[in-house]
């Protein structure tokens, strides 16, 4: 199947990335003018050429230095977002890259809750600027659930159906801030940072006001995460457009607040006052359909960061599905549930747009922060003769998020718990299944394979240890025939011994390329034991069974295997052996001296595992012939619990205790 490329650039890439890319900030126009100015009520000269100077700088310095030039050169095979980040500084042994790195996962987690609620709110409220009271609630639900049940079909059919709206979007900002700044071009002067700097010195609230100006910058992490959808090219050449129309309707806003007669109606926003009167219902339309899209960027953006962590091992396995042959294009069913319903419960707590607003901004600055501090580390490592010029650079990046964080800090009791407690729940689900999957790894034990062969002949001789079946399969962390996990170990051995004719230990490794299976049969003991490795694109279905009897029936054309069932009643009778696979569970045992904190932490680990993928559908298998077998892990010295014989005195109790009957 062909598919279109957006690694390199073309007009199909530019058109995806358009709608994929760029909904959130593209946006942004519709409340943070609304927001700076509290519904029209700061108006003054000062105070909105400096809010529009801040607006100009933030975007230039946060969204087209960081993280156009310097955040899309920090990929990871072409993957983007912090986790991009943390896996390129994770081979310099940073132990304390997993704070940041978690930290942003959180809040950009937490933002996914708000964002597509804002965005599609602050469009369908325009509708009150025609029906005044038609309520715009059941509106934005509806919207909402059929948003997040399209994500199924693929963001690049989504991109394809949507870039050509944003380009109509685009133009259309561009037209309204145009008109209106011909009205009053002395807004032009905004583009000298002394207005910025004087809004914040001098102008009373002008501190406080950079918590809703920061908001024209949302999006920006997005945009880095979208990287492997869209590639850098694309990226970069549809923000020299985007650009330049966000700050040119930005420019009109500012105008139009500073007219002699600027006034808002009830439930009228700034952006939708500069809109003529003839072109509402136009503008209510395509800003309904933009603001759609704007959620479509940050849910894509989740996608790919989820999909990192579980790479990553930071998170247990989801189902991820590839709705196209592109791998940047995925699809993760859990993820896009659980936001669906963040989003819902968004709009039933705070139900306006201009309410939103208060919860909106602090998660995502505080995912810049760290997003800076982790490409600055990431500069400083690979270029040690500039280290001094990249310290001095994110120094300032670094500085300018911080002033933006202590200035959205105003925001927390009027709405930004709302975030702040989702983010904090985020973070310590992470960091607590980090640390189990620490204190896992920890204790995770290889045996050589030479000192495993002799049992496994001993059992097979063992006449009294019955026949489990014709082929057993042991799906093995172990990716080298040297070595066996304990984990499998104690499965064939421990309580009762498993016995088969042939035991198979099946190592399964994912590859970047899309479509291909390849395997290799590594003999351990000849006819008797055997490790095979399957290699298998991403986009190939899960049959292992299957693939397992194939590569049985090649070493039976080869006369490796006699292919004849191990139960006599039914041998020669039976087109197909029987294959069984014991799937491990392994599991911590309860009875561990484990301290508050390792209790803590694996009850996190437990839960977040019960959210992904059963073993048998980890696996791709036939559920009828699976064995799950749950494997005790020992963390820490059991109990020395001192036993006293003492059973003579105990009859005399039990004797007693009966004759008084």
């Amino acid at each position: 199947m062909s598919h279109v490329s957006t690694q390199k650039i073309s007009l199909a890439g530019f058109l995806i990335t358009l709608g994929i890319v760029f909904g959130d900030i593209g946006t942004s126009p519709l409340y943070v003018f609304q927001a700076i100015t509290d519904g029209g009520k700061h108006v003054s000269e000062a105070f909105i050429l400096g809010a529009l100077s801040s607006v100009i700088w933030t975007l230039i310095l946060l969204a087209t230095v960081k993280y156009i030039y310097f955040a899309l050169n920090a990929d990871n095979k072409g993957e983007g977002g912090i986790f991009a980040l943390f896996a390129l500084l994770k081979k310099k042994n940073l132990k304390w890259i997993i704070i940041p790195a978690l930290i942003g996962c959180a809040t950009l987690m937490a933002d996914g809750f708000i964002t597509p609620a804002i965005s599609i709110s602050s469009a369908v409220e325009g509708v009150n600027n025609i029906f005044p009271e038609m309520p715009i609630i059941p509106i934005v639900v509806t919207i909402i659930v059929i948003l997040f049940v399209i994500q199924q079909f693929g963001t690049a059919a989504i991109g394809k159906m949507f870039g050509p709206v944003m380009i109509i979007w685009f133009a259309f900002l561009g037209y309204l801030g145009f008109i209106n700044v011909m009205h009053n071009t002395s807004v032009l002067q905004a583009i000298n940072p002394w207005y910025a700097y004087n809004l914040v010195a001098n102008v009373d609230g002008g501190f406080a006001v950079l918590g809703s100006v920061f908001l024209c910058t949302t999006g920006a992490e997005a945009l880095y995460s979208d990287l492997g959808h869209c590639g850098k090219g694309n990226i970069r050449l549809s923000w020299a457009l985007v650009s330049v129309l966000l700050v040119l309707n930005y420019f009109g806003q500012a105008a139009l607040c500073l007219s002699p007669d600027f006034h808002l109606a009830p439930k009228q926003t700034v952006f939708y006052a500069m809109v003529p009167e003839n072109l509402i219902p136009f503008a209510v339309g395509i800003a309904t359909a933009a603001t759609i899209i704007a959620s479509q960027a940050l849910i894509t953006g989740v996608f790919t960061l989820m999909n990192e962590a579980i790479k990553l091992k930071l998170w247990t396995n989801l189902k991820v599905k590839y709705p196209s042959e592109h791998q940047g294009q995925i699809y993760i069913p859990f993820i896009n549930w659980f936001l669906m319903i963040g989003c819902l419960v968004v709009i039933a707590i705070f139900k306006r747009s201009s309410e939103m607003e208060h919860s909106y901004g602090l998660a995502i600055t505080i995912n810049m922060v760290m997003t800076s501090i982790l490409m600055a580390t990431l500069l400083f490592i690979r270029y040690p003769k500039l280290r001094i010029v990249f310290s001095t650079i994110f120094f300032i990046f670094i500085s300018i998020e911080m002033i933006f964080l202590v200035s959205n800090m105003g925001k927390i009791i009027s709405g930004g718990w709302f975030t702040l407690v989702l983010s904090i729940g985020f973070f310590l689900l992470l960091f607590l299944y980090f640390k189990a999957k620490n204190l896992r790894t920890s204790i995770t034990e290889y045996l050589p394979m030479n000192s495993v062969i002799p049992l496994i002949n001993a059992v097979h001789e063992d006449k009294g240890v019955v026949f489990e079946a014709t082929n057993l399969v042991f799906p093995t962390r172990s990716d080298s025939a040297n070595k066996l996990d304990l984990t499998v170990y104690h499965s064939l051995f421990y309580k009762k011994p498993r016995k088969a004719s042939t035991i198979w230990f099946l190592h399964l490794d994912i590859l970047n390329e899309p479509w291909g299976v390849h395997y290799s049969v590594h003999q351990i003991i000849d006819k008797r034991c055997y490790f095979v490795t399957l290699q298998m694109g991403f986009k190939e279905e899960h049959r292992i069974e299957y693939m397992m009897r194939k590569i049985y029936c090649k070493m039976i054309e080869k006369g490796e295997l006699s292919g004849e069932s191990v139960f006599e009643s039914v041998r020669g009778k039976l087109d197909q052996v029987d294959f069984k696979f014991v799937v491990l569970n392994s599991r911590v045992a309860m009875d561990n001296q484990l301290t508050p904190f390792q209790k803590l932490c694996v009850r996190a680990y437990r839960f977040v595992k019960s959210t992904g993928l059963k073993p048998a559908e980890d696996f791709g298998l036939d559920k009828t012939n699976v064995v799950v077998d749950y494997i005790p892990i020992t963390v820490a010295k059991q109990v020395d619990q001192e036993l006293i014989e003492d059973f003579e005195n105990y009859s005399q109790t039990i004797s007693t205790h009966y004759t008084s009957k």
